[in-house]
C-alpha cells in the first residue's frame, strides 16, 4: 500500500511498518548505527541551549493548566534525557547524562533565584528530575531509536 504524491513520489507505508518492527527487535537497539550522529549531536546541543535559555528569559512560556510550569520542566527535561539516550544506549552513558541533566535543572533554578526576574522553586527541581526519570524509561529499548528510525526513513526516500 502506497500513497502517491502530486510531485511523482510515493510513500510506501509497508515499509515504514517492517522498519518499525526490525527496530523492535532487540538486537537492533543494541547495534545502532547512526549515520549522521553529529548532526544529532548538534541538534541535542542546541536542544540544551535551548532549555538553558527558556530557564533563564525574563519572560517564561506559560501554559494555561494549573502547575503548567512543573509540566514543561518534565516535558523539557523528558525530551533532553530521551534525545541523548537515543544516542548514547549503555547504562553507563545514560546515567552520565541523567546526572548531568538532574545537575543543571538544579543549577538553573539556583540562578533563577538570584535574578529578580524569575523564582527559585524546590518543585521545579523534582519535575526536572522527573522528565529525566521518565525520559529514560521510554528510551531503547523500551521504546523504538526515533533517531534511527528518522535515518531509515529518510534513506527509504531520499
Amino acid at each position: 500500500m502506497s500513497t502517491d504524491f502530486s510531485n511523482g513520489t510515493s510513500f510506501n507505508w509497508f515499509s515504514v511498518v517492517i522498519s518499525i518492527h526490525d527496530m523492535a527487535s532487540r538486537d537492533s537497539f543494541l547495534t545502532v548505527d547512526l549515520k549522521v550522529r553529529g548532526l544529532w549531536l548538534a541538534l541535542g546541543w542546541l536542544l540544551v541551549l535551548l532549555v538553558v535559555y527558556l530557564s533563564l528569559a525574563p519572560a517564561p512560556i506559560e501554559f494555561e493548566i494549573e502547575q503548567g510550569d512543573k509540566f514543561s520542566h518534565v516535558i523539557a527535561y523528558l525530551v533532553l534525557m530521551s534525545w541523548f539516550a537515543n544516542l548514547y544506549e549503555t547504562p553507563r552513558q545514560r546515567l552520565i547524562r541523567a546526572t548531568a541533566f538532574v545537575a543543571m535543572g538544579i543549577a538553573l533554578e539556583v540562578v533563577q533565584g538570584l535574578v529578580a526576574y524569575r523564582s527559585f522553586e524546590i518543585a521545579d527541581m523534582g519535575a526536572g528530575a522527573a522528565g529525566v526519570v521518565l525520559g529514560w524509561i521510554l528510551a531503547p529499548p523500551r521504546m523504538p531509536n526515533y533517531l534511527a528510525f528518522a535515518e531509515r526513513v529518510w534513506r527509504l526516500y531520499s
